[in-house]
């Protein structure tokens, strides 16, 4: 689940970018993964979702929000959950993380 806390709020221009996703009308089984999916069926997947990613317009605001709120699951502006994990770590310093 996310961690509601870091959600921009309501303001509408905050979620504006939405209405221009490429992903908007496809539904969410192509971006998040059912219980248990594992090897070649994931990676299968997340490659058709990362390839509506790469044509989106909107690809850079959907990252920007799946960093900031920490969005543990799905494909977010053409990153997995562990692409984006890795790419947080990169952005945090080590003695964040040795605290955490």
């Amino acid at each position: 689940m996310s961690d509601v806390s870091r959600l921009p709020g309501s303001a509408h221009h905050y979620w504006q970018w939405q209405a221009r996703a490429a992903c908007r009308d496809l539904g969410s089984n192509r971006f998040f993964h059912p219980a248990g999916e594992r090897g070649e069926d994931r990676e299968v997947r997340d490659e058709a979702a990362k390839q509506v990613c790469a044509g989106c317009p909107v690809r850079a605001a959907c990252l920007e929000h799946a960093l900031t709120t920490r969005e543990p699951f799905g494909v977010w502006g053409g990153l997995t959950e562990e692409e984006r994990r890795a790419l947080l770590d990169d952005r945090t310093p080590a003695r964040v993380r040795q605290s955490a």
